[in-house]
């Protein structure tokens, strides 16, 4: 596992002409479909299993346009305000594995929260055809999920354990697409955490990238990616490093790579899970919200 800090930082115009880029938009890569193309089936149970013994838990629904946005939180049941963390889902939306990550965050010490961003779309976890999963995930349109989750944000202000103004956020595959997207929407987030989130452009729903929006960044972002990871492959992973460089972004954002691991290497439920790269990454997360005021 290595960080590929020896490598540097690529100078923009040194690059192939195929990954340079403008200011707007870089160049997108046609690489298959990007979002967990390593995925497994969605089993009902997580193989690590956190319990809610000293937590206070819920399932609120959120009002939004079109419905009620489906979340989950778990917090310390001890009293006073929390650092809050938002917990964004993969392509199969809210199951077991992001309640668990809730209740993990918890038991060391946030406010966490997770959603189901496909709520209108369908119960997600219940599809068995993967492509259908992932046609009606893409279906999700970028101003649909960044209103979503600006209604998320405001629910949080309001919870007496939540301390907002130490606001984190970190998501997995769609997930951490959503980080890097999301941090360039809101400036109330004091830190991300990106886990293998995607990096290819996904019209019409989808069609800027993180690259896209790397300059507008409001707080720091760490990325961590999987160096076999088949549907972000290197290359992808160096144009968002090129890209925070070119803004100037990588003096406060960072991307680790794990070697030889492949996408979906945190997901304990699936078989793609590297539990060595799944601790360590977990640990750089705590680390990071601690780093940048949100603990």
């Amino acid at each position: 596992m290595t960080d590929r800090a020896d490598l540097g930082n690529p100078d923009l115009n040194s690059l192939h002409p195929d990954v340079r880029f403008t200011r707007r938009g870089f160049i997108a890569s046609s690489v298959a479909t990007g979002f967990a193309l390593s995925a497994g089936p969605v089993m009902a149970q997580t193989a690590i299993k956190t319990s809610a013994a000293g937590l206070e838990v819920g399932e609120p629904r959120i009002p939004v346009p079109g419905g009620n946005l489906p979340a989950y939180f778990a917090a310390p049941k001890k009293a006073g305000r929390h650092a809050a963390v938002i917990v964004i889902p993969e392509i199969f939306g809210m199951h077991e594995y992001q309640k668990d990550i809730c209740r993990r965050l918890a038991k060391a010490g946030y406010f966490a929260i997770t959603l189901d961003p496909y709520f209108r779309i369908g119960d997600l976890t219940k599809i068995s055809d993967f492509k259908e999963v992932l046609a009606a995930a893409n279906s999700l349109d970028d101003a649909q999920m960044l209103a979503d989750l600006d209604a998320l944000e405001a629910w949080v202000e309001k919870q007496p354990k939540a301390n907002a103004k130490k606001l984190g956020i970190t998501g997995m595959c769609r997930g951490g697409r959503t980080v890097w997207m999301y941090v360039a929407h809101s400036s109330k987030i004091k830190a991300g955490v990106s886990w293998y989130g995607g990096l290819n452009p996904s019209p019409p729903a989808m069609p800027l990238t993180p690259l896209d929006v790397a300059d507008q960044l409001h707080a720091p972002v760490l990325g961590l990616y999987g160096g076999a990871d088949q549907g972000i492959p290197p290359e992808m992973v160096e144009r968002m490093r090129a890209a925070l460089h070119a803004f100037g972004k990588d003096k406060e954002s960072i991307i680790h790579v794990y070697e030889g691991m492949p996408h979906a290497f945190h997901a304990d439920y699936r078989p793609s899970y590297r539990k060595e790269a799944a601790e360590d990454g977990w640990k750089r997360m705590l680390a990071w919200f601690k780093k940048h005021g949100v603990a």
